[in-house]
């Protein structure tokens, strides 16, 4: 069953990020979406062995990067390490929104949101967030949609 889900369940590609006082970190995540109208509300689902898990409880803000077609190296790039172990931004242009949540500066568009609830769901934790800022940042471009075979 999970291979007909993995080879037919759309999603796009996105660098969801954070920032404690101590770190900045960042992960490809496939599984985001939006789940509210008003207020606008996205949700990204992580598990909680991800590095990224704990930060975003500790700072209560993260950003949804969207990344454009052609920018898989990157997706790979935060995917594939640890930011226990690796600084996922070195060499990555970015800048702070609002509330310090860092952005790509490749990225096509970032919501930054507001956490406003948490929830398991199987084997990961739905992270719910309002969004306080939104900006397309590259209209001309198409945005990077995840294919099991692209990365696994």
């Amino acid at each position: 069953m999970q291979d007909v889900v993995t080879k037919a369940i759309t999603h796009g590609v996105y660098i969801v990020t954070t920032r404690t006082k101590e770190k900045v970190n960042g992960m490809t995540a496939a599984w985001a979406s939006q789940v509210s109208m008003n207020p606008v509300l996205l949700m990204v689902s992580i598990a909680p062995a991800r590095y990224t898990h704990g930060l975003i409880k500790e700072s209560g803000y993260f950003a949804i990067n969207v990344l454009s077609d052609g920018q898989e190296g990157l997706a790979q790039s935060f995917g594939f390490r640890s930011g226990r172990k690796h600084d996922k931004f070195q060499n990555v242009p970015y800048f702070d929104a609002p509330n310090g949540s860092p952005v790509l500066k490749d990225a096509m568009a970032f919501f930054e949101c507001k956490l406003t609830d948490a929830f398991t769901a199987g084997d990961h934790s739905l992270f719910i967030g309002h969004v306080i800022e939104a900006k397309l940042l590259k209209s001309d471009q198409e945005p990077l949609i995840f294919r099991w075979d692209d990365y696994f």
